[in-house]
């Protein structure tokens, strides 16, 4: 299939730059089909059933933005660096921009921290080994780093002190991600006591959302593209409560593209969840199957980007071709901090 397949005009101001307040007042596209309804985040409940169950990543975003200098031959040179992946604790991928005046065995500095640049691939993806041991190099991110908003939202506004909590969600407990689960990010306390009062299930997994998450697809041909391994984990307790709950006839929804890639990797042939922990490249396209997922909750997604694919693989390319026409046309927020979905599995 062709990339430009799953292209669309989007205008800027669809682009949300923040959260809106309260997070259950965000708009729903419910698209089931050729069916589309308009809704509200806080109307979940009406939509879902006793025994229904929700598949949440618990994945804990690290403040991996850093403000740094290059040191060369006496002179310095400021940068902003994005670590997108650490390899042991001491050798971290990152993003340096501007990298063009970056170079391999340059020494990088970040306050108290200090990095030499070891190599850079085609990409643009650098890896960086840090002088201090791994928990001193966790320990300053922490006092150091920012938030690691995506591009479309950081090439419009600065990160501040607002997006700490607005961009984790509140299953955030496994640390470890360098990008927000982002349809999670619609969920209250509140909303989720109205969830468990009807009834309905939910269940943790873990994945560590990471470069791939800002990598834009460069090839012409889907066939082409390679997806970058993310790490996570399915418990054997978690894979046994998915498929209890289908056995009784709840649907599994996932709670965003994260969640069904892992369960998706997790999952065999006749739609069974098995105990999964490693990394994960799965590549979700039409007429790619899903089994793993009833139903899945999402936000509105790049054109272009691996994301559409695979709610085009899940809902159908026209189906969701359509839906963003409407969504556009109606003026639903797009993004990481935008509107959300729930979309209907065309394939079960």
């Amino acid at each position: 299939m062709k990339v430009s397949d799953f292209d669309f005009d989007l205008p800027e101001d669809r682009i949300a730059l923040r959260p809106v307040t309260p997070r259950e007042a965000a708009r729903l596209l419910r698209v089931d089909g050729v069916v589309r309804e308009d809704w509200r985040v806080g109307d979940l409940p009406s939509l879902l059933k006793a025994g229904d169950l929700l598949v949440i990543n618990n994945t804990r975003v690290l403040p991996t933005q850093l403000k740094g200098t290059r040191v060369r031959e006496g002179q310095t040179v400021a940068f902003e660096a994005t670590l997108i992946k650490s390899l042991d604790g001491q050798r971290w991928q990152a993003f340096l921009k501007p990298g063009r005046r970056i170079r391999e065995g340059d020494t990088l500095r970040f306050d108290d921290l200090s990095a030499r640049v070891l190599s850079k691939d085609e990409d643009g993806v650098y890896v960086l080994r840090f002088e201090q041991a791994a928990s001193e190099v966790l320990n300053g991110l922490h006092r150091l780093g920012g938030m690691p908003l995506p591009p479309y939202i950081r090439s419009k506004r600065p990160e501040d002190e607002q997006d700490k909590s607005d961009y984790q969600t509140v299953f955030a407990r496994d640390e470890g991600s360098v990008a927000a689960p982002t349809a999670g990010l619609h969920f209250t306390p509140e909303l989720l006591q109205a969830l468990r009062d009807k009834g309905v299930l939910f269940e943790e997994v873990t994945l560590h959302v990471g470069a791939g998450t800002f990598l834009p697809v460069k090839v012409e041909d889907t066939k082409d593209h390679r997806m970058h391994a993310e790490f996570g984990v399915v418990s054997a307790d978690s894979a046994a409560r998915i498929n209890a709950a289908r056995v009784a006839g709840g649907r599994i929804i996932a709670i965003g593209t994260t969640a069904l890639r892992l369960i998706e990797s997790a999952c065999d042939a006749d739609g069974r969840i098995h105990p999964f922990s490693g990394d994960t490249d799965i590549f979700i396209t039409p007429g790619v199957p899903v089994r793993s997922a009833d139903m899945l909750w999402t936000n509105f997604h790049l054109p272009k980007s691996t994301l559409f694919m695979l709610v085009c693989a899940f809902a159908g390319t026209e189906a969701m071709k359509a839906a963003y026409a409407h969504a556009i046309n109606s003026g639903y927020r797009f993004f990481s901090y935008g509107d959300a979905s729930l979309l209907t599995n065309k394939s079960r």
